[in-house]
């Protein structure tokens, strides 16, 4: 049986939200953002794409290529709604679902002609139900495999169709530019290129062992890839891989105490994230950026997962410290990953006291959530929290 994977990715997603619910946006440029100069964007609409406009742009550049361009704040919840509604729909027509973030999702797709017709009707009859359910567009790519759907969905925005088929695959690899493979970054393109490999189908003229050598075990997946080959399935439930929170500031920050006081605050943030998925991380991650935009990030592993803000606080501090006096700092956030189920290294406490010390915290967290959750955030603020912004 033909193997059938698709990509679904909504066009210009959160701006398109923006434009659905204020009609006086619809048809100018818009980006999600703010003008201050430190800001990113998130998104931009197509009108605002002619300029030159993307996300990850800073605002202040944004403005000079569209000084006509209008930044609105983002509203994550809403976001979060329509993104929900879209995955209800993406269940319809099949059972394996995997979201693989707010506005995107894979769908394997085999065996349902059946029910459905063809992958090009049924792609057709998500794309009609999706628009009926939250009014905003979509573009899909089908393929026999994940990172070929997903190139695939790209090719024709917004709003397109566009297929694979398996007998396609080898035509289509050879006029594939390998920057746009996933996993091709902008480290390894200029490598690559060094090797004459600037398709896809040019990685197949070396063997494995050139990509082993050269690449470690990230080589031969990039080799499978020139082949148009990708095991990766996809997974039900598409499980959250890392939760990670992040402030720009207006200005430069030298005091240690002020980046450890948005620790805390991010802190608290990721945990209620990860509580409510009912998960616990191993890795705690701290992301440092300075005024010429060079960035450090650095990771510990923990001896057993955790939810709690207080270990993840107490860990990125450490990191901190450990990097010693930074200087000047632009950006800094914190994130928790690393949410496997496998058994649990216990720490030098006894069994009894880690356990215990462990369901103290988890208890204390589930009241606090449900606390904020009845009065909002602002009731309960951790004293250490006040302890950093008095500087005490």
């Amino acid at each position: 049986m033909q193997k059938y994977i698709m990509h679904l990715d909504m066009d210009a997603f959160f701006a398109s939200v923006e434009q659905m619910d204020n009609p006086e946006l619809r048809g100018k440029p818009i980006a999600i953002g703010s003008p201050h100069k430190r800001s990113v964007l998130s998104t931009a609409s197509y009108e605002a794409r002619k300029f030159g406009v993307h996300s990850a742009m800073p605002s202040h550049q944004a403005l000079k290529l569209c000084p006509h361009l209008i930044l609105v704040p983002g509203r994550m919840a809403r976001y979060k709604e329509i993104s929900n509604q879209v995955m209800n729909v993406l269940g319809n027509y099949s059972p394996i679902v995997e979201q693989a973030s707010i506005d995107e999702a894979y769908l394997d797709i085999t065996g349902t002609g059946k029910i459905f017709g063809p992958p090009l009707a049924l792609a057709e009859s998500v794309k009609q139900d999706i628009f009926k359910t939250v009014g905003l567009t979509a573009s899909i790519g089908i393929a026999p495999v994940k990172f070929l759907a997903k190139i695939a969905s790209d090719l024709k925005k917004p709003a397109g169709i566009s297929i694979i088929e398996a007998h396609e695959v080898d035509q289509f690899l050879i006029t594939l530019p390998i920057e746009k493979i996933p996993g091709v970054g902008k480290k390894a393109l200029p490598r690559l290129h060094s090797f004459g490999i600037r398709y896809a189908a040019d990685m197949r003229r070396y063997p494995l062992e050139f990509w082993k050598e050269r690449f470690g075990e990230r080589g031969l997946v990039l080799h499978a890839k020139g082949a148009g080959i990708d095991p990766t399935p996809v997974a039900v439930g598409g499980q959250m891989k890392s939760s990670s929170a992040e402030n720009t500031f207006g200005e430069d920050v030298r005091d240690p105490q002020i980046l450890k006081t948005w620790l805390l605050k991010q802190s608290e943030r990721i945990a209620a994230d990860v509580r409510k998925k009912g998960l616990k991380g191993r890795t705690i991650t701290l992301k440092v950026k300075f005024p010429d935009f060079r960035q450090i990030t650095r990771s510990k592993t923990l001896d057993q997962r955790t939810s709690n803000a207080g270990t993840i606080f107490k860990t990125g501090c450490a990191i901190l410290d450990t990097e010693g006096y930074l200087g000047p700092v632009r950006l800094i956030g914190i994130g928790i990953s690393n949410f496997d189920e496998r058994s649990e290294q216990l720490s030098l406490l006894t069994p009894e006291q880690n356990l215990s010390d462990d369901k103290k915290l988890e208890d204390l967290d589930k009241a606090v959530d449900k606390v904020r959750e009845k009065f909002g955030n602002a009731m309960l603020t951790r004293g250490s929290l006040l302890k950093l912004s008095s500087g005490k």
